[in-house]
């Protein structure tokens, strides 16, 4: 009920204080466009289809758990500076009011940044599934950090180890001794193509136009280069406007398919110089070797290896990311 709905700022402040929604709705208001993606969209399990009832792999199972909208709601800055935090504070532990009180860490330098209490999705009220009546937004992180049914916000000098972080979403890599990161905060860039893609069909050979998605939790999309022939040649896509920081951005690519058999793939370059890798290069950059790469059923999160799609003579398309 969002009459008496409510959640606490407490911890290391000056004031601890409760704010109920009249209370956001008074305060200075913000909107921003920014992707939200769960930390395990595109991962490895993501790619194939298990058991008779799996959905069939295409590019709404395997990048499918994200979105892109406007978000409205009050600077998280605005509320901390209401509760004065002390200078000996560094974190933000964010706490939901769901059964299971799912609880994140966040730093308190992002806190102050560009997070918001969020009570506005596309210029509606949010959702119910999606954390009505107000939620935390976390620009560029995991959605994991973007906590639902916002309860209370506890500020402390150190980050806490809650089974949600450190157990529920930890995943094991080699190059940190089978050891587990506690902590994994930004999306690096991403891109897909969505049309042509796994599960549709050319018809007959002729022009098509290449298009798909890019985005990087680090800032805007530089760029975007398509290949069409397996990764061997690279050129440059056009980008749509509007550009955005942490958004969504729609590439465009002219192509005439000659009716063989070739595989094409889209690569991401952000504004901060990160290249979105091969999965050679993601196997390579996490100390894996051909032992121990990954495979179809690896559990890891944060997956931003380059995605193929293989089209045959017949014109039908799959996913070839681990063929």
């Amino acid at each position: 009920d969002p009459e008496k709905y409510s959640f606490i700022i407490h911890g290391l402040v000056e004031r601890p204080l409760a704010f109920t929604m009249e209370d956001l709705k008074r305060l200075p208001s913000v909107s921003m466009i920014r992707f939200l993606e769960c930390l395990g969209n595109t991962g490895p399990r993501r790619h194939v289809s298990e058991g008779k009832n799996s959905p069939p792999v295409t590019v709404q199972y395997t990048h499918g758990i994200m979105s892109c909208n406007e978000w409205g709601g009050v600077p998280l800055s605005v509320l901390l500076k209401e509760v004065g935090v002390k200078k000996e504070a560094s974190w933000v532990v964010a706490e939901g009011a769901d059964g299971s009180k799912y609880t994140y860490c966040i730093p308190l330098t992002k806190a102050m940044d560009d997070c918001m209490v969020a009570y506005l999705q596309n210029g509606e009220p949010l959702r119910q599934e999606q954390g009505f009546p107000a939620r935390l937004f976390v620009p560029g992180f995991g959605a994991n950090h973007s906590v639902k049914w916002l309860r209370r916000l506890m500020i402390t000098d150190e980050p806490y180890m809650t089974w949600d972080q450190s157990v529920h979403h930890a995943a094991a890599r080699v190059d940190l001794g089978n050891k587990s990161r506690w902590f994994n905060f930004v999306w690096p860039p991403k891109s897909v193509i969505t049309r042509p893609s796994a599960g549709l069909k050319l018809n007959a050979p002729g022009y098509y136009e290449i298009t798909g998605l890019a985005w990087s939790g680090w800032g805007k999309v530089r760029k975007v280069d398509v290949s069409v022939d397996g990764g061997k040649s690279w050129k440059e896509a056009k980008l749509q406007d509007p550009i955005l920081p942490m958004a969504h951005t729609r590439f465009n690519f002219d192509w005439t398919w000659n009716g063989e058999e070739t595989v094409i793939m889209s690569r991401c370059t952000d504004d901060q110089g990160e290249v979105q890798p091969t999965l050679a290069e993601l196997n390579r950059n996490w100390g894996r070797t051909e032992k121990d790469r990954l495979e179809p059923i690896s559990n890891t999160h944060y997956w931003n290896a380059i995605q193929p799609w293989k089209i045959a003579k017949d014109g039908s398309i799959t996913d070839v990311l681990f063929a």
